[in-house]
This record gives C-alpha cells, sequence and structure tokens, in this order.
C-alpha cells in the first residue's frame, strides 16, 4: 500500500466509525425529545421511562462522539496538513461554528439529566429540544466544510491574496444547504430504523409489552417519516451534483461516454478498461431527466474527463447502487410497518415476518450512510479540493504511517465496542426499568 493509500484507508475508516456515533448523536435526542413531549402530554409513565433510558444512550453516545471527533481533528492535521494550511482559514468557521453547536448540545444535556424535579416541567421538555437541535446543527454546520471540499466558492480570491478571503463565503455555497440537509435527513433515518430494529428483535424474543410497542412506534414515525423524505433531498443533492460535478455523477452512473438521452443504470458492472457496463437494467432518458429536467437532455460522460483524473468508478458506481437500495427498502419496509400499525396495530408485536423485516432493517440506514459519504468523498477524487488541490498534494510527506494506524485503529475499536454492549442493554431493559 501506497503513503497517500495508507493515508487515504486511515481517513476513511475512522470517519466511518466517527459517522455511526454522530448520526446517532443527532438522531438520538430527538427520540429523547418526542419521549418527553408525550410523557407532558399523556402523564403516561412508560413515556417517562423512555425518555430516560435513550437519555442515557445519548450521554454515552454524545461522549463517545466526542472523541472520536477529536480523533478526526488530529487526523486532518496529521495526515492532510498542506490541506489545512491551504484551506484552513476558508473551512474554519464551520468548524468554530459546529464546535458552539457542540458545547451548547453539552450544556443543554447537562442540564437535562440533572435538571429533573429541579425545573418545571415545560422548561426540562425544553433542555432537551435545545440537545435535539443543537445535535442538529453540529451536523449542518460540520457539512458546509466538506461541501466546500466538493465546491470551492471563492476560490480565485483564496488563491490571489488568502488574506483577503471571506471567513464567511463557505456558507454562501449552492452545495451546502442541499447536502447538509440530506446528510442530516439521513441521521434520523438511520437511527430511527436501529432503534426500531432492537426492539423489534426483543419482541421476537417474547417482550411485546406495551413499553416496547410504544418506543418502536415512535422510532419507526421517525425513521419512516425521515425515509420517504431521502428519496426527494437525494433528488435535489444529485441535481447539485450534476451542476457542479459532472465528472461524479458519471462515476455514480458509470456513464463512459457523453450522450443524449442518457439511462438511468440499476445494477451493473463497471469495467473502466472498455468503457462498458455488463448486466445493467437501463431505464432510458430518466438520467438525462434526474439530472437536466429533461428526458432527451445531454449528460457528460467520463469520456470529457482525463483519464488520470478519472475516480475509482466501480467503487463510486456500487457504493450508489448500496445507498438507493438499502433507501429504497427502508421506504418499504417503512410502509409495511406503517400499513399493518394502521390497520391492525394490535398485530404489530406478533406479526413475525414485519419484525424480522424490521430487523433485517435495521443496519440499512447505516449502510445507505456510509455508501453516501463514500460516493460523495471517493467520488471527488482525485481532488481534495474539487479542482484546486489533488490529495496527492494534500498528504503528509511524513512517515510513521503505521503506528498512526494502528493507535487509531485501536481508539475506534474500543468505541465500537463501548457502542454495542450499549445497544445490548437497551435491548434488555426491563418493563419495570429495573
Amino acid at each position: 500500500m501506497s503513503h497517500l493509500d495508507a493515508a487515504r484507508f486511515q481517513m476513511g475508516y475512522s470517519l466511518a466509525f466517527h459517522m455511526v456515533f454522530a448520526a446517532l448523536g443527532v438522531g438520538m435526542p430527538a427520540l429523547l425529545a418526542t419521549a418527553e413531549f408525550l410523557h407532558l402530554r399523556t402523564g403516561d409513565a412508560e413515556y417517562l421511562r423512555l425518555a430516560k433510558t435513550w437519555a442515557r444512550a445519548t450521554a454515552v453516545l454524545f461522549a463517545i462522539g466526542a472523541v472520536s471527533g477529536t480523533g478526526i481533528a488530529f487526523e486532518l492535521g496529521l495526515l492532510w496538513p498542506e490541506f489545512m494550511h491551504f484551506a484552513g482559514t476558508t473551512i474554519g468557521p464551520a468548524f468554530a461554528l459546529e464546535g458552539y453547536a457542540f458545547f451548547t448540545e453539552a450544556i443543554f444535556l447537562g442540564l437535562y439529566l440533572y435538571g429533573r424535579n429541579r425545573m418545571h416541567p415545560v422548561a426540562h421538555w425544553l433542555t432537551s429540544v435545545a440537545v435535539a437541535v443543537s445535535g442538529a446543527a453540529s451536523s449542518v454546520l460540520v457539512t458546509a466544510s466538506n461541501a466546500w471540499m466538493q465546491n470551492p466558492v471563492g476560490l480565485e480570491t483564496l488563491l490571489a491574496d488568502p488574506a483577503q478571503a471571506d471567513p464567511w463565503v463557505l456558507f454562501a455555497n449552492s452545495h451546502w444547504p442541499v447536502m447538509a440537509l440530506h446528510s442530516t435527513i439521513a441521521c434520523y433515518a438511520a437511527t430511527g430504523f436501529a432503534a426500531a430494529g432492537i426492539y423489534a428483535w426483543g419482541m421476537l424474543r417474547g417482550r411485546t409489552d406495551t413499553l416496547r410497542r410504544k418506543a418502536l412506534t415512535i422510532a419507526m414515525a421517525m425513521g419512516l417519516l425521515a425515509a420517504l423524505a431521502m428519496p426527494i433531498t437525494g433528488d435535489a443533492s444529485a441535481k447539485v451534483v450534476a451542476r457542479n460535478q459532472p465528472e461524479k455523477l458519471a462515476a455514480m452512473e458509470a456513464l463512459f461516454v457523453t450522450r443524449d438521452r442518457a439511462p438511468l443504470l440499476i445494477g451493473g458492472i463497471p469495467n473502466p478498461a472498455t468503457g462498458e457496463v455488463c448486466c445493467a437494467v437501463e431505464l432510458p432518458g430518466l438520467l438525462s431527466y434526474l439530472a437536466h429536467g429533461s428526458f432527451d437532455a445531454e449528460v457528460m460522460g467520463l469520456d470529457r474527463v482525463p483519464r488520470e483524473q478519472w475516480p475509482n468508478v466501480p467503487l463510486v458506481h456500487y457504493s450508489f447502487q448500496v445507498m438507493v437500495g438499502a433507501g429504497m427498502a427502508m421506504v418499504a419496509v417503512g410502509l409495511w410497518y406503517a400499513w399493518v400499525r394502521w390497520r391492525r396495530p394490535e398485530r404489530v408485536a406478533t406479526d413475525r415476518r414485519l419484525l424480522w423485516a424490521l430487523v433485517i432493517a435495521s443496519p440499512l440506514g447505516y449502510l445507505a450512510l456510509e455508501a453516501g459519504w463514500m460516493v460523495a468523498e471517493a467520488g471527488r477524487q482525485h481532488w481534495t479540493v474539487w479542482k484546486a488541490m489533488t490529495t496527492a498534494e494534500a498528504v503528509t510527506p511524513a512517515g510513521g504511517m503505521g503506528a498512526s494506524m494502528l493507535g487509531f485503529t485501536a481508539l475506534y475499536a474500543v468505541l465500537g465496542t463501548v457502542l454495542v454492549l450499549l445497544l445490548n442493554r437497551l435491548s434488555h431493559e426491563a418493563p419495570e426499568g429495573r
């Protein structure tokens, strides 16, 4: 493995680990605030127990996310010092504001955990809302830095005179709102389905008490609403990619030749050497329509990109297919659950086919989330900053990559183990709250 590939690999698995904790850090506070609200509204003690359970999970995940996020901050400096030197003044405000949101979340999480029976109930519930809002704000703000790497607005000023660069220009980036909305909603979908799978697994083992039924209802409400929104925001995101990064769209769809009435591919095995795609189902004109609003529109292919600037086409194409497939499967399972819940709510806890489907669908949100970020990052290669700095120019020239990989691998293995133990504890939470 080359020096550059080792740095890419380490950054990739670090982000993959952090993404799990970060997404839970966005989604769990929303579940917590919902359960707390339902307790306030109904006086039902089981909603209060759910809120307390999810509050403990949120607190632990917050701590894990803080550690994994700090590790990534170190890696940005250790692995990509030239990138930080080049872009630090531009992406710095996004990280700074994300830090403020993080500390706001910490403050209100502390008030929520220790403020019960010391605050008015409504004020106490509002602290959980503040935790949920600041968690989402962290996701939205930090995405601004990545959106700038995809579409570096203000680049001319940065290259000509860095001292004159506008520190707020990255928030005027058309890439940012769509990317932030799509990725943040994905966190809610992933968390909702993951939590639903845990409670569905408990029901399959005979734990069909009302506490778990209520937990499943809240988790699936959030997961299904988010999953239904994903195709809409995904379509908007694809249009932005078509406008700002047509090369990436070509890799996503394995479109080797520029053409009118470009087809949308389902599946397929791309061969960059021959420029052919095997075994795909083609939907004629649909890619042209989705990208440019017309079935006859021209879509740029990879033939207009120098060969040395192509991303890893199979990796990007497969990741895109996995993301879309997982998202569609979540919508299907979610609608199935909603149908049963609407028609025969008493059967939800005993319908084993539905419960197994929920268990199988529980990791799909995270699979889609990871695949989506793989599309965003691998599709940008060989650039670190689009059309401005290559990844080879951004990587550190220093050695010691093996020791760095070993240390960070150990760190994320420990954090992953803690996460699994926590989820296992939640799945065995006793109805009586023992």
